[in-house]
């Protein structure tokens, strides 16, 4: 069992293989906060780690003993409107209009394995015998609240997630105001956070930055993660790197509005907050209900970032996602949007396919403009069913045309979104997110359907399945593209319209949910704009999201990079575009064009029938490199060797399970006249063990790989270069 309990003293000990959780009920009522770090042998002593003191100003809750106030305690779930002066994590609002809430400890219940989450997504287990769950029940005995807060440790992997659920055991109705899944009282403030910040085309970049007094926080009002903000952060010490220093990383299982952050107090304590925003939040609870709030998984690593991302990256390749293509490796594909945008027939597409079967391809994906009568991006969102004019033979036809080639068929959706000019639309204007008698904001002509509504979820799962039912669909890529404006639904009450948007999150679940556990053969890629919507909560649904929309190689190098921090590189799609880039405008070399696409989920996104001959041949061996480095690069441990936010070099390592093979990728962006000597310098390697660098017949021993390096002597402007070395054993032979 990785979880302790000591009922003598009431401590609660969580272990994961190489950290300490460690919790206490001080005074025989609260639940705080005792330690997160470096695995203890046993547990410390309560009264030196748990310290108590009288604080000047600061109310106190035992009126006896004025050397305890909670405004000065590490608590574990504080409350607001009491003693505690701080930011709460959890607040609601009586039937009386009082809102002072009182959570004390009850009792707990140790659970073999890891229970699933009601309607959400989160963490799971195959087997009982990999994790352990820790449930704490807090009461307020005055107004009957019960708080159940639930922690899971997993047996092999440095990682621990939480969430929370609030029941009323009263007899009246109750307003939760605010509840955060997770709150880590930190006794000090000498951190740094760091945060993946940017907007459309720039995602996912690393911010860092010295914690002050008061409140610094990262969130989301639009309705989704964001492009602008992911729900990430992490604490980290002065010192700490990629290979050193404490690191304390929070991700949020959601897919909607988050708050996320650090409150330093007075005498600079810092407060980490994780949870839904409560800016355009409440849920009414009526007696007898529930609310569960989503995971959050904390992991902390002692070695620096990149121990961090590992521990992530295998908790999400591993235990996030799901289906058939956790563990199937992806096929190749070219997505015909930057070829043709909206104008395309089946000849075309059909010629697509043929050019896509010649270059070893294996998917071709027909993006937007196929369904109603969507010849620009103003119309038919919600009419899913097939434009004749351009598509004769239909979905079905066209599918069978394409894999007539020898090549799969995918197809784009965009199902959480109505053109107000559509069939769906003039049927029902009411299914919109909108608020009577104002008007209803577009955004890219197009309004968002209001998927609190259980006849609207009901609708897309209909009209999206009739589609991939009647058809060979291999792959679907699921779109959205604008955020909610205009916050309201027909279907819910007055008193009940701040519940919309987490009501909205509820259905999409259900829907991908539903969608997805059908069609299991299917391959589901998320995209929203782009990046908009990167998170581990739909990464529970679909195993990989579209990275960006900013396919430029060099934009991509830092989005790649900081996504990174967190999402394993089994969860980015990234693809080779055309030039002049249709974002950024830039010129660069196919070959680093495909160097940086082959660390994610490889393809295409431009007009294969405009490859001169001799770009023809590179496409071809770029594809033949990747089909041998899928086989171990989405499961392999990442190394990041130089950051792109620290100056002109990017450089990363993949270490296949087995420490056999390893494929390393250098990237510069800008020449230099008269450079200094530039190495590229591996990591966690075997010292003693000789490594042969495939393709040119060189052998490299371990420690010079790591220590001496290899000279990167390049020439101009967007260059790369990437190395794929196999471990010989002992006899000299190549292990396979």
């Amino acid at each position: 069992m990785s979880i302790d309990v000591c009922e003598k003293n009431m401590v609660f000990h969580l272990k994961t293989p190489r950290t300490s959780y460690i919790m206490a009920v001080a005074k025989g009522k609260y639940l705080c906060h005792v330690y997160w770090g470096d695995r203890l042998k046993r547990n410390p002593d309560i009264d030196n780690a748990l310290l108590l003191r009288n604080l000047g100003f600061s109310a106190n809750t035992e009126l006896e003993d004025r050397s305890y106030s909670l405004d000065y305690v590490c608590q574990e779930y504080p409350t607001g409107c009491n003693t505690d002066f701080r930011i709460p994590a959890v607040s609601m609002e009586f039937s009386d209009g009082s809102r002072v809430l009182e959570l004390t400890y009850d009792s707990y219940e140790l659970i073999k394995g890891k229970p699933k989450l009601k309607g959400l997504p989160a963490t799971y287990v195959e087997k009982d015998s990999e994790a352990d769950t820790l449930n704490i029940i807090l009461k307020d005995k005055v107004k009957n609240i019960k708080v159940i807060l639930q922690y899971t440790v997993y047996n092999e992997i440095d990682a621990i997630t939480r969430n929370v659920k609030v029941v009323n055991e009263g007899n009246e109705s109750v307003r939760l105001d605010r509840i955060m899944s997770v709150n880590v009282d930190f006794e000090d403030s000498e951190y740094d956070m760091i945060e993946l910040s940017g907007a459309w085309g720039r995602e996912r970049h690393i911010e860092r930055t010295p914690l002050r007094s008061g409140i610094q926080s990262i969130e989301s009002r639009r309705g989704a993660s964001s492009h602008q903000l992911n729900p990430f952060f992490a604490l980290v010490g002065k010192n700490a790197d990629e290979n050193q220093g404490k690191v304390y990383g929070f991700n949020f299982v959601y897919s909607g509005n988050f708050t996320a952050g650090v409150e330093v107090d007075q005498i600079f304590k810092a407060r980490a907050f994780m949870g839904i925003n409560d800016y355009d939040f409440s849920w009414l609870l009526e007696a007898g209900e529930e609310f569960q709030a989503p995971e959050a998984v904390m992991v902390y690593s002692g070695k620096g970032l990149g121990e961090m991302s590992r521990n992530y990256h295998k908790l999400y390749r591993t235990r996030l996602v799901r289906g058939k293509y956790r563990d199937e490796v992806r096929p190749i594909l070219a997505n015909n949007w930057e070829a043709t945008y909206f104008d395309f027939n089946e000849e075309k597409i059909v010629g697509l396919a043929k050019e896509a079967a010649a270059l070893g391809i294996e998917l071709l994906v027909l993006d937007d403009g196929w369904f109603g009568k969507r010849n620009g991006d103003n119309c038919s969102l919600g009419d899913w069913y097939v434009n004749k004019e351009k598509l004769p033979s239909g979905i079905k036809g066209l599918a069978e045309k394409v894999n007539a080639e020898g090549v799969k068929f995918g197809l784009w959706f965009e199902p959480e979104m109505v053109s107000p000019d559509s069939d769906l639309y003039r049927a029902h204007p009411d299914w919109c997110i909108h608020v009577k008698g104002r008007t209803r904001t577009e955004c890219r002509a197009q309004l968002t359907l209001d998927l609190s509504r259980e006849e609207v979820c009901d609708y897309i799962i209909n009209a999206i399945s009739t589609v991939l039912d009647e058809a060979n669909i291999a792959y679907v890529k699921w779109d959205m593209n604008r955020h909610m404006t205009n916050l309201g639904s027909a279907g819910l009450p007055g008193e009940r319209q701040k519940e919309m948007p987490h009501r909205y999150m509820l259905g999409l679940y259900r829907v991908m949910d539903t969608i997805v556990s059908s069609h299991p053969d299917v391959l589901f890629e998320s995209c929203s704009g782009g990046g908009g919507r990167f998170d581990a909560g739909i990464l529970y649904y679909m195993p990989q999201t579209w990275t960006s929309d900013d396919t430029d190689a060099i934009e991509r190098l830092y989005i790649q990079y900081g996504t990174s921090l967190v999402y394993p590189v089994s969860a980015m799609g990234s693809h080779v575009s055309a030039v002049p880039n249709h974002q950024s405008g830039r010129v660069t070399d196919l070959k680093i064009r495909g160097d940086v696409a082959m660390s994610g989920n490889f393809g295409y996104e431009l007009d294969l029938m405009k490859f001169t001959d001799e770009e023809k041949e590179i496409v071809r061996k770029q594809v033949e490199r990747y089909k041998e480095l899928r086989t171990f690069v989405p499961s392999a441990d990442m190394y990041r060797l130089k950051s792109p936010f620290e100056g002109n070099e990017t450089a990363w390592q993949f270490i296949s399970e087995d420490k056999k093979d390893i494929f390393a990728a250098y990237f510069r962006i800008n020449s230099k006249v008269n450079p200094p000597v530039t190495r590229l310098k591996l990591t966690a390697l075997e010292p003693d063990a000789d490594y042969e660098l495939l393709g040119e017949g060189k052998v490299y021993g371990g420690d010079e790989l790591m220590n001496v390096g290899i000279v990167i002597d390049m020439w101009g402007d967007y260059q790369s270069r990437t190395f794929r070395f196999r471990k010989k054993d002992f006899t000299g032979d190549i292990i396979r």
